[in-house]
């Protein structure tokens, strides 16, 4: 076979090589960017959404005063009402007391999700609530019984 013998130009064969190279330049350079955002630690870096959505979810039944909904979601159970003999380490009197108006925080009108880091079967979450950049809230959500609990462990955000 010589050069003059070379097969007819394919269109078609062309326009999917071209499009798979360019597919697969750009999954390289967004596979770049999400390595070194990961690395970075971004705050909106969506590594942990499942968790922090969770914790939106929660703080934002805190927020609209649905206590009941937000120790539901606490405690990843919908009908807590049926049997909250079940919670009483944690009852909903010392939960209404931690995240009602006469929290520490007030009324909590707002929150802001800064920093997420797994460690060991759970997720850790530092919030900041009421716009307050100060002494950041960490609250931990368990990976496999969904349940929210304070974080025994603080995570460094920087200085």
């Amino acid at each position: 076979m010589t050069l003059l013998d070379a097969p007819a130009f394919d269109s078609r064969r062309a326009n999917t090589i071209r499009t798979l190279s360019i597919v697969g330049v750009v999954v390289v350079v967004v596979g770049i960017i999400g390595t070194l955002l990961g690395i970075l630690q971004m705050p909106w870096w969506f590594w942990h959404w499942p968790s922090d959505h969770k914790i939106n979810q929660f703080m934002g039944s805190v927020e609209s005063g649905d206590l009941n909904k937000a120790y539901g979601e606490w405690n990843h159970d919908a009908n807590w009402q049926q049997h909250p003999a079940q919670y009483q380490p944690y009852g909903i009197n010392e939960f209404t007391k931690d995240w009602g108006p006469s929290s520490d925080y007030g009324t909590i009108k707002s929150h802001k999700i800064f920093i997420s880091h797994r460690v060991g079967n759970g997720v850790i979450i530092g919030v900041y609530v009421n716009g307050n950049t100060g002494k950041p809230l960490f609250l931990r959500m368990d990976s496999g019984t969904k349940t929210i609990g304070f974080s025994p462990v603080e995570l460094y955000s920087g200085p």
